[in-house]
């Protein structure tokens, strides 16, 4: 009877040991950890995320460093009126550019003149010049204009207008025109005028190192045209500016 009471009592012991060891590996550096130290968050090391990881949904990503790569979608913008290969004038569309100032002079047979009346001015003629050729040429400033009577066997005596200040050649574009405008009767004088007078001769370059006098054209004139005292303007790029140039002759 004694021996078995006393399993009992060894089983307990047993029991209690077991369980002083299981207070002993639960200490307090396991059991309380909100009093161990708390990790700054101004020290706190970020741990970067595996290469090849995605980052969970709503996490923000880190900027990217370093230059980055990047490919144009569509072609460079071009300013509109203009193309990367052409030279136009402002305010004038698909325009030829200007010619340069020393282009060479213009052949005749590149050249075709006409001579015209100015509507509203009955004394004035509207001298026009077309370059036919497919490159610039040069004029100079004015055409060489003389008038005349078109049956007389001496023309050195034919009178010569008065000329608008300038001696710097006009540039014609390729399939442009040059304007010049002469008055013949600036003073609307009835009397006193010329009499016979009959014809317009007209060299649209009056340098006869470049265009040869044979080359002068002759334009009839309408037999009570009054002729006294003619004012002849420079070529101009329109009839506007060739009129405003002619009124500056003389002064």
């Amino acid at each position: 009877m004694s021996v078995r009471r006393r399993r009992p009592l060894l089983v307990t012991a047993v029991l209690a040991v077991g369980a002083g060891l299981v207070l002993t590996a639960c200490g307090p550096d396991n059991t309380d950890p909100a009093a161990g130290p708390k990790a700054s968050p101004t020290t706190a090391a970020v741990t970067p995320a595996p290469t090849g990881a995605t980052p969970a949904t709503g996490a923000p990503t880190a900027p990217t460093t370093g230059p980055a790569s990047h490919t144009p979608t569509g072609a460079p913008h071009t300013p509109s009126g203009t193309s990367p290969s052409t030279s136009t004038r402002p305010g004038t569309g698909n325009a030829p550019a200007p010619a340069p100032a020393d282009a060479s002079p213009c052949d005749i047979n590149n050249l075709s003149i006409h001579v015209t009346a100015r509507p509203g001015a009955p004394s004035q003629r509207v001298i026009e010049v077309h370059n036919t050729g497919a490159t610039a040429c040069s004029l100079s400033s004015s055409p060489g204009v003389n008038l005349g009577n078109s049956t007389a066997r001496d023309q050195s005596n034919n009178i010569r207008p008065v000329l608008a200040s300038g001696t710097q050649r006009f540039p014609l574009p390729a399939g442009q025109n040059a304007y010049a405008v002469i008055d013949l009767n600036p003073s609307g004088a009835t009397t006193g005028t010329t009499p016979d007078i009959n014809e317009l001769n007209v060299l649209t370059d009056q340098d006869d190192t470049n265009m040869p006098l044979a080359a002068t054209h002759n334009f009839p004139l309408t037999s009570d045209t009054r002729v006294l005292n003619p004012h002849l303007g420079n070529y101009r790029a329109t009839t506007a500016d060739a009129v405003t140039s002619m009124t500056a002759a003389g002064k």
